[in-house]
């Protein structure tokens, strides 16, 4: 049975009396990359700090790495990595210099050639900090979150303002920290992002977490698909079933069902007896975006 690194059973957090967390309750097992995700507001920021042991909880209990984060307990502390959106490293150190520097901090930390190897910065070690790419200083960020030999990794945003290709890269960094034996707490507003890399999403709302399972889970439970097409100029009269469900704007149809084939085959049996190529024709399952959008919608402030 695979051990849980992080419990939380029914936190609180009040500021005053505004209720910014308000009975959560979920667990992170150990290996796991687990992704906290929600609007600005929804409570996942207070959440994160109290698990990292930088704000107390009002009620409820929570063990990380089976401590109490708010009794900042040494034994916790050194075997938590956390990687925030920025880092105060001194420019001008070359990236071999930064890590060794870092090292020193901690008992027993993690061989520095092997680090440079995890995050993809052989190329650029002697290279000065000031000098990286986005992408590269990102992977120096990360690098020291793991030079302490953390079991467990907060990552916050860690590829906000990354290009497409750096990106890519970023995920392939990240999913190597979980063959690593890494649990990893992940927050991120791409959606592709947090599907490509989790095992397990937590989506929270208004404080409370209103969804959890595996991403496969998630998008099936929004089992809707989307068909599209447009309309022919020489358009023919949709069939009543179709006409009913579907959504027209101007010659572009929309239709949202949890029975797609059936209304595929209506559709294609109508285009063939009217002789039209319907070539622009699209399904589309469910994304954890679609979800995402539905279920969280959209928050004021990031509490």
């Amino acid at each position: 049975m695979v051990e849980s690194a992080i419990v939380v059973k029914d936190l609180t957090k009040s500021y005053g009396d505004f209720p910014a967390v308000k009975g959560v309750s979920f667990e992170v097992l150990s290996g796991e990359i687990f992704s906290l995700l929600g609007a600005n507001g929804a409570g996942k920021t207070t959440t994160l700090e109290i698990l990292e042991g930088h704000r107390k909880r009002t009620s409820g209990h929570v063990t990380v790495l089976g401590y109490d984060p708010e009794k900042k307990d040494q034994n916790m502390t050194m075997r938590v990595g956390i990687v925030l959106q920025e880092t105060g490293i001194e420019p001008y150190l070359k990236v071999q210099e930064v890590l060794k520097q870092f090292s020193g901090f901690y008992k027993n930390p993690r061989n520095i050639n092997e680090v440079i190897d995890a995050t993809g910065l052989k190329e650029q070690i002697n290279t000065p900090v000031r000098k990286l790419s986005g992408g590269q200083r990102r992977r120096v960020d990360v690098a020291l979150g793991l030079i302490g030999d953390p079991d467990l990794i907060f990552l916050d945003e860690p590829t906000t303002g990354f290009d497409p290709s750096a990106r890519r890269d970023a995920w392939s960094m990240i999913s190597n920290l979980k063959s690593l034996g890494k649990t990893v707490i992940l927050t991120t507003h791409y959606m592709d992002e947090a599907e490509y890399l989790s095992d397990r999403i937590a989506l929270m709302v208004s404080g409370k977490i209103e969804r959890i399972g595996t991403t496969r889970e998630l998008i099936n439970s929004e089992s809707n698909t989307t068909i599209e097409f447009t309309l022919p100029d020489n358009n023919k009269s949709l069939p009543v079933t179709i006409n009913k469900i579907a959504e027209i704007k101007g010659n572009l149809v929309s239709i949202i069902t949890n029975s797609p084939t059936g209304i595929l085959g209506e559709i294609t049996h109508w285009a063939i007896e009217n002789s039209l190529e319907l070539n622009d024709l699209t399904v589309r399952r469910s994304s954890l975006e679609d979800l995402f959008l539905k279920v969280v919608g959209s928050e004021d402030s990031d509490i």
